[in-house]
């Protein structure tokens, strides 16, 4: 059932803003590895920015992840990819892999940041106050206050973790497919390419037809072990 309330919807535009910023950031990671790899096509284009209107995509920033947070599922979106060619870069099959990894390490970078500031928050603020921000807003509106900023950095974690995660499945165009193609070669490669063909059909299955076919959620189940294990450990360590 889809949640209305004022405080649910305000939730839901919490995350839609950090998906979008978070997106925006792990392209330009993209482009900025691109750049120290020797490919300036990013940098050309006016997209290594950090001005999020320069890299948000309708649907996948903003509209996507609206509508996965009222459904009620894994909350995750993209930016505009920032363009590069491979031809330029230096030593192209290593400056790939790297490349192809620069937008997952942002996630991560950005989970480590948030957890930083949670971890003093919880620890620097007296105990009654961080049990109280994160029970309820009912009460002074200092505590209403920091009951939003751990909310904050909680759905700013939470949606960084689901980022990286996402984007390092091995499916094209995701980072996770330049992974592997890195790591294959030859007859392997080739057979890895043609299945690539259908990575959306793919991507469909899985985020849509088994969960409401055969109530089975693989893509849930990867979350749960990945940014799900991490999540909780977070916050056990912040409020523990």
């Amino acid at each position: 059932m889809i949640d209305l309330t004022p405080q649910a919807l305000i939730q839901d535009a919490i995350v839609v803003i950090v998906v979008m910023m978070s997106a925006s950031l792990h392209e330009v990671a993209h482009g900025w590895v691109a750049y120290k790899c020797g490919d300036n096509t990013a940098k050309a284009m006016g997209r290594l920015t950090l001005n999020p209107l320069a890299h948000i995509d309708l649907f996948g920033s903003i509209i996507l992840p609206f509508l996965m947070m009222l459904l009620g599922g894994p909350v995750f979106g993209y930016a505009k990819p920032v363009p590069y060619n491979p031809n330029n870069l230096r030593n192209r099959r290593t400056d790939e892999l790297l490349v192809a990894l620069a937008g997952p390490a942002s996630n991560m970078v950005q989970v480590i940041l948030g957890f930083i500031v949670l971890f003093l928050l919880g620890h620097l603020l007296p105990a009654n106050e961080v049990a109280l921000t994160t029970v309820s807003t009912h009460g002074g509106s200092g505590i209403a206050v920091l009951y939003w900023v751990f909310e904050i950095l909680s759905l700013y974690i939470w949606a960084n973790l689901i980022l990286c995660f996402f984007n390092l499945l091995p499916i094209p165009p995701l980072d996770g497919s330049h992974i592997i193609a890195f790591f294959l070669k030859g007859k392997a490669l080739l057979t890895y390419y043609q299945i690539a063909r259908y990575s959306l059909p793919i991507l469909l299955v899985i985020l849509y037809v088994f969960p409401m076919m055969f109530h089975v959620n693989p893509l849930g189940a990867y979350f749960n072990v990945t940014a799900g294990v991490i999540y909780k450990g977070i916050l056990n360590i912040c409020f523990v």
